[in-house]
């Protein structure tokens, strides 16, 4: 098939190469020059394991285009998917701004019938939205599929290639006869592609990702609630996991979620509620604790160090928002970042994937280390805010020889406790004893 991706973030970007993957002639298409040169020259803008193979690959054996040139992308397509922006605005609401300008611009263009399908994360309603577009500007037929992606940062392309599921919102039986074709072979292991209205497969994207989100929130309650009663929370996960009504993912406690999605789809979906006068007093409920546990590591420094850390020095270990990404959006590290300059203290970061990004938006705030262990060089303590696989098993020689102090706060609870104990550190986690 001959497919047109408008826009070449995260999500355009991973779905164009996949697409391409199996055979099909994908051109993107982006408004930045700069980046569409890069991409033509076969460099990846976004750090994804596995991406770049595919990347490449599909480059090389042309099935795999980049242009700035809508007109070009969209005018042998016969499905054209708009993966673009939509960030919230100041009510919380996401901005169609981007979708429905793309949409105006394709429904100018166009010649002949099309299917334009929905790949962003948008509100119900959306579909009609870009259909009424399309109803206005051009007398050409087009479908207009709702298509939500649901692409986890670090595993995307396994999870392009191998869905759970794919979710098509379509009355249409010319659109679903093709979307079926397209998809058929990311589902040749038996797992379905569910077809329902388009508002349905609005919802459920919106409704997926906030529940995960009240999942992960749920558990940060229960570790917090363990440390005041003296419960250890890993037993507690490992017991409630195993019922297999509630299941063993999303039930690692640490210092709250970030990222690009669940933040924005979480209060994009309270304000949909709102919208309809219906108060979502769970989700309202999971972005204040939320926001509270992205510092809840500050709070601990802030005890042991009896409220004063004026002039003390702190390593940092991670950036990015989780493991195998460089997205450092909603990142709990930089909140806490944020606490410790503002209470007079100084941080070293690392990372190994993340700290072009937090430069660019913080400049220096913070020093970079060139590698994990030179960012405890005078530090009184190690934070860590990211659970990396490069932080699960370190030297802890080296870093007794290099920190001044014994002494680490862990949001990611990525040590054993004995083994803190017999190494003689204090040691703060979240949700277990404290090794003191």
């Amino acid at each position: 098939m001959k497919i047109a991706v408008v826009g070449t973030g995260y999500v355009g970007l991973v779905t164009g190469t996949c697409l391409a993957e199996t055979g099909n002639n994908v051109i993107c298409v982006d408004i930045n020059e700069a980046k569409v040169k890069k991409m033509q020259e076969g460099q990846v803008p976004i750090y994804e394991p596995g991406l770049d193979l595919l990347f490449h690959r599909n480059i090389e054996q042309g099935r795999l285009h980049f242009t700035t040139n809508l007109a070009e992308a969209i005018e042998e397509a016969q499905i054209i998917f708009m993966a673009l922006p939509t960030p919230p605005g100041g009510d919380g609401a996401a901005d169609l701004s981007y979708i429905l300008g793309a949409a105006k611009d394709i429904s100018k263009i166009i010649k002949e019938y099309k299917i334009i399908v929905n790949k962003s994360t948008v509100p119900v309603g959306t579909a009609d939205k870009v259909r009424a577009v399309f109803t206005e500007n051009t007398a050409i037929e087009v479908d207009v599929v709702s298509n939500p992606e649901f692409l986890r940062e670090g595993v995307a392309v396994e999870d392009f290639m191998k869905p759970d599921r794919v979710v098509l919102g379509t009355k249409s039986e010319r659109a679903k006869k093709l979307m079926t074709e397209l998809y058929g072979p990311y589902v040749r292991q038996g797992n379905p592609i569910l077809f329902m209205d388009e508002r349905s497969s609005e919802l459920t994207k919106y409704a997926a990702n906030s529940f995960l989100a009240t999942k992960i929130t749920f558990m940060n309650e229960v570790a917090n609630l363990c440390e005041l009663v003296g419960a250890d929370v890993d037993a507690v996960r490992r017991g409630i996991g195993s019922d297999d009504r509630i299941g063993k993912r999303f039930l690692f406690p640490g210092i709250g979620y970030g990222g690009s999605c669940f933040p924005k789809d979480v209060q994009a979906l309270v304000k949909a509620a709102d919208e309809n006068t219906y108060d979502f007093q769970i989700l309202k409920s999971v972005m204040e604790v939320n926001e509270r546990q992205k510092t809840i590591l500050v709070d601990k420094v802030l005890k042991y160090y009896k409220n004063d850390i004026a002039g003390k020095h702190f390593a940092l270990w991670g950036l990015a928002f989780k493991p195998e990404t460089d997205d450092i959006r909603e990142a709990p590290a930089l909140y806490i970042i944020d606490a410790l300059v503002k209470a007079g203290a100084t941080v070293t970061v690392f990372d190994p994937e993340g700290m072009p990004n937090v430069k660019g938006v913080i400049g220096d705030k913070v020093k970079y280390a060139e590698n994990q262990y030179d960012a405890l060089e005078n530090a009184d303590a190690l934070l860590i805010a990211t659970e990396w696989s490069v932080f699960r098993n370190p030297d802890f020689d080296k870093i007794e020889s290099t920190l001044k102090n014994k002494v680490i706060f862990d949001g990611r609870n990525l040590y054993d406790l004995d083994k803190m104990i017999d190494l003689g550190y204090y040691y703060n986690s979240i949700g277990r004893k404290l090794v003191d």
